[in-house]
């Protein structure tokens, strides 16, 4: 059984015990959270309907709330100007383990 979440801006494929990365939440470590559900697989079984779904959640428990991506360099540079710019970024993630699909 898997399902298909909401989760941070994306839309993650899920079953229980999967551990994913999500966009930084609102929660601490150790704290439950749940996520709106978009589509379920049940074997043969696929649920769609809006009145279905609202039925069932996805539960998980926040591993680590302080993760961070991988550093993203960021460079411009316009020839015969002499103007150079380097930055980088680090996306703040939450990482969380999937408890339950009901």
């Amino acid at each position: 059984m898997y399902a298909i979440v909401k989760a941070g801006g994306h839309q993650e494929k899920v079953e229980v015990g999967d551990v994913i990365l999500v966009n930084r939440l609102d929660a601490k470590k150790g704290d439950t959270v749940e996520f709106p559900v978009s589509l379920v697989v049940d074997g043969d079984k696929v649920t769609l309907a809006a009145a279905d779904l609202a039925k069932v959640s996805v539960r998980a428990e926040v591993v680590n709330d302080e993760a961070k991506g991988p550093k993203i360099d960021i460079q411009k540079y316009k020839n015969k100007t002499g103007v150079a710019r380097r930055k980088g970024h680090r996306q703040k993630l939450t990482i969380v383990k999937i408890t339950a699909i009901a």
